[in-house]
């Protein structure tokens, strides 16, 4: 009888007492995203958005223990997932978006509106602060960002990319050439078949970005824009923070406001009206 209970399958992973036996060697160090995503109990669209916003890639084990087409990640990295608060907005949201579409099925129109109104939101401050714990950290990693904020900002709004978020990226973009026009940090400017390629020094830390030509642009499948959206929404955060930071030492108020007038005639940098912050003065 003793026999047969230890042959149990459920039984093969407990020692005499009960407990389950600690893994050794690869098996200990690493797990599979099969079980991350089935122990974060996340979709795996969210389970990679989180992995992006937290920094945490997928790892080559020297002993492939799931076999060799199996994706792997230090468990130590997953359990440090596991207590992360997006984890509940992502569930939140995901209920929403279930109340959402039951009332759309039932044909509810205005039980769907009264919903989408209180969609839940959530913020990323945490995980600046996380990432980033000095400004000068923050500022040396700008250069992905910037190429990637100004990339959006040429794009044209579809069913990929949403006006808000372009709209959003164009703003950033205009309040950064206030920035460096305004402190005269740009040192090299060089065109090439890619794009315009800008270099400058911002507080002794040297940035370089590309632009995109200003041609008609045409969104194409061949992108994974989920994933690009992730890096978007995490590079928009930064960004927002290091130019606050920024103008603030300027003693500048952010975000500067827009001229309407000028703006509505088609000017760029010139409709970004630079003020002093409220108690300082200008630098």
């Amino acid at each position: 009888a003793k026999n047969a209970i230890k042959n149990k399958k459920k039984f093969q992973n407990k020692n005499s007492i009960g407990k389950t036996k600690r893994k050794n060697g690869s098996a200990g160090r690493y797990i599979t995203r099969t079980k991350a995503v089935s122990k974060l109990q996340v979709t795996l669209k969210d389970f990679r958005r989180l992995c992006i916003l937290k920094g945490i890639y997928p790892r080559e084990p020297k002993k492939k223990f799931k076999g060799g087409n199996t994706t792997y990640y230090f468990a130590k990295d997953i359990l440090f997932l596991s207590h992360e608060p997006l984890l509940d907005k992502f569930r939140e949201q995901k209920a929403f978006l279930k109340k959402v579409r039951r009332a759309v099925g039932r044909h509810e129109k205005k039980a769907a509106k009264r919903l989408d109104a209180r969609r839940p939101v959530y913020k990323l401050d945490h995980l600046i602060r996380e990432r980033y714990p000095t400004f000068g950290d923050g500022l040396q990693d700008l250069d992905d960002a910037l190429s990637l904020i100004f990339l959006f900002a040429s794009l044209p709004s579809s069913k990929y990319v949403p006006a808000a978020r372009i709209a959003r990226c164009q703003q950033l973009r205009r309040e950064f050439h206030a920035y460096i026009a305004r402190t005269r940090t740009l040192r090299k400017v060089f065109i090439s078949i890619k794009g315009i390629y800008f270099q400058a020094e911002v507080q002794g830390t040297t940035l370089t970005w590309v632009e995109p030509h200003a041609f008609a642009q045409q969104p194409t499948m061949e992108v994974d824009y989920r994933v690009m959206l992730s890096f978007m929404e995490l590079y928009e955060a930064l960004l927002t923070f290091v130019q606050y930071k920024l103008y603030h030492d300027q003693g500048l108020a952010y975000p500067p406001t827009l001229d309407d007038t000028l703006d509505a005639s088609g000017a760029s940098l010139s409709a970004v009206v630079l003020q002093p912050a409220p108690g300082q003065l200008a630098a």
